[in-house]
């Protein structure tokens, strides 16, 4: 076992610890060579791999105000997880990039690839109250810092107005109603909705909004259940709708998905704040008819409500000037005109408490008839259970997600199954990781 594996086993290993305020031990830069400091005048370049729309235009406007550290954009794809597998591919090959966008379920996996910089030692706890106390706490792992956050994703549900109107369908406020509301649109000859059997991390959210906890743990010892009551809740509901042909089936947020936006085969969305961005780009020529409402309830009345997605800026361990990367990973999602280019670009919900307004954050208040759509989302944001944690190898786990369910669609499986297989896989995955790991019960 070499000293990197000792340590990173020791971050993940107490890494669930953090609500405790417990120490972890063991906590270092992993034998990287001491961090570089740049010589005042020095002029250098930062390399910054990132999906996020429109990035090129804060960024640039930090190369127009910061002229000797200039950082240079690579865009990565993030369909399907490879912009993580095209990172981890380069940490194990020892030329990943200076920083990163990594969302906040995958911090952890990074971790066990002491792929990231503890930030702490460079003074980044001084940031703290700059940003929303829970998503700060989403990359903090004992007293290591591992990334500066970006955006939430608080969820929500996108509905055609229109079409709902013409049809007579009200707008679901809880999944019994929505369940109604599948049915009604059917007879129409339209879908609702699709369930997109790839899409792990929004199954994680409905999960998460019905009171799940996948991940939690007793000293050292991860305890994974992903097979639990609420999440055999939200498996059963979507398969019950699969089953009786009241939703579609293809992947979401690609081409055949946004042509039934566009002609109205699928009325609806359960989405997330960043959602506005994607309708709007490639469904232009339903303007006007789109709302946003709050996500469907388990209970009347209820206010129970997920995250999907949420994003940091990471600093990967070999840094080539780590306190420059720091700098601008602070300065992307603070200041306020970087802010302004972000939300123009539909990045989702500013982890920054400071330099917008919710309004700020309706790009087209006429594609959604004039809704100020963006209070649905931040009257969502505020009751987010903060509870959840993610742990270790969480794409993994979506990947996992995503093979057991096309499968079950394939032959007749049932959904409980899925939860079932995937919850072994993950436990035989964190265990081969060389991690303490309980089945949940």
């Amino acid at each position: 076992m070499t000293s990197n594996d000792t340590h990173r086993r020791a971050v993940l290993g107490t890494a669930a610890a953090v609500a405790a305020g417990w120490a972890l031990t063991g906590c270092g830069d992993g034998g990287r060579d001491a961090p570089r400091e740049r010589e005042k005048g020095q002029r250098i370049n930062l390399t910054f791999w990132s999906w996020v729309p429109g990035i090129d235009k804060p960024v640039g406007l930090w190369n127009r105000t910061h002229p000797e550290v200039q950082v240079t954009v690579e865009k990565v794809s993030a369909v399907n997880g490879q912009q993580y597998a095209k990172m981890h591919a380069a940490i194990k090959a020892g030329n990943p990039p200076d920083l990163g966008q990594i969302e906040f379920p995958v911090v952890p996996g990074f971790l066990l690839d002491n792929g990231l910089l503890d930030l702490a030692p460079l003074g980044a706890a001084r940031h703290k109250n700059k940003f929303s106390g829970w998503q700060w706490q989403q990359s903090v792992f004992g007293k290591g810092i591992y990334a500066i956050p970006q955006a939430s994703g608080p969820m929500g549900l996108f509905v055609r107005q229109d079409l709902f109107d013409r049809w007579d369908v009200g707008i679901p406020r809880t999944w019994d109603d929505y369940e109604a509301a599948a049915e009604a649109v059917r007879k129409k000859g339209a879908w609702i909705e699709t369930f997109a059997p790839t899409n792990g991390n929004r199954f994680a959210g409905l999960c998460w909004q019905a009171g799940a906890e996948w991940y939690a743990h007793d000293g050292d010892t991860w305890i994974v259940h992903i097979d639990d009551e609420p999440s055999r809740k939200v498996a059963d509901y979507w398969e019950s709708l699969v089953r009786r042909k009241l939703v579609k089936t293809i992947p979401d947020r690609q081409n055949a998905w946004y042509k039934d936006l566009q002609t109205g085969a699928i009325a609806a969305w359960v989405g997330a704040s960043w959602g506005d961005a994607l309708l709007i780009g490639n469904a232009p020529g339903t303007k006007g008819g789109w709302r946003a409402a709050p996500l469907p309830q388990w209970q009347a009345g209820g206010q129970a409500y997920a995250n999907w997605g949420g994003s940091t800026t990471a600093v990967f361990a070999k840094a080539s000037y780590p306190k420059d990367a720091l700098d601008f990973a602070v300065w992307l999602n603070t200041d306020p005109e970087s802010i302004a280019l972000l939300i123009d670009g539909g990045y989702g919900f500013p982890s920054a408490k400071k330099g917008y307004a919710t309004g700020d954050l309706d790009l087209d208040k006429d594609f959604f008839g004039g809704q100020a759509y963006s209070k649905v989302f931040a009257d969502a944001g505020a009751h987010v259970d903060t509870s959840w944690r993610w742990g270790p190898g969480v794409d993994t786990l979506y990947q996992r997600l995503g093979d057991a369910f096309t499968e079950a669609l394939g032959d007749g499986g049932s959904f409980r199954s899925v939860l079932k297989k995937v919850q072994g896989q993950t436990v035989s995955d964190l265990k081969g990781k060389g991690l303490k790991v309980e089945s949940g019960g």
